[in-house]
């Protein structure tokens, strides 16, 4: 399970090869398509098509000429479980974070000395 791990979490390393899974959340794409937004050579996309494939991130298949990627979506699920122990922490809620950093902040003005303004 760990070397699945290491395998899923490698391919999830690179920017490129989790712009490609975000791609394929909309639906199946040819490799020519998914190539289409990168300035990089098509055999260069082909690798990392490659380690996705072996992540089990993505399967493909050949559609008459042409090779299809699709998202393997329960591929994560081993990352999700894992990740998911990390759970305890209790979640940040940033709209209530950033409510009390202005009010903390609104604070620390109103204490501050007047240095502009003689006693």
């Amino acid at each position: 399970m760990q070397d699945k791990l290491d395998t899923i979490f490698s391919a999830l390393a690179d920017p490129t090869r989790r712009e490609i899974l975000s791609m394929l959340l909309e639906d199946d794409m040819a490799v020519t398509d998914v190539a289409e937004p990168f300035r990089m050579s098509l055999a260069a996309i082909s690798k990392h098509l490659q380690v996705l494939v072996e992540a089990g991130l993505i399967t493909q298949e050949k559609r008459g000429r042409v090779k299809w990627c699709k998202l393997e979506p329960d591929a994560l699920r081993a990352a999700s479980v894992w990740m998911q122990g990390f759970g305890q922490f209790e979640p940040v809620h940033l709209d209530a974070f950033e409510r009390f950093l202005a009010q903390e902040l609104a604070e620390d003005q109103a204490e501050a000395p007047q240095a502009n303004h003689p006693a």
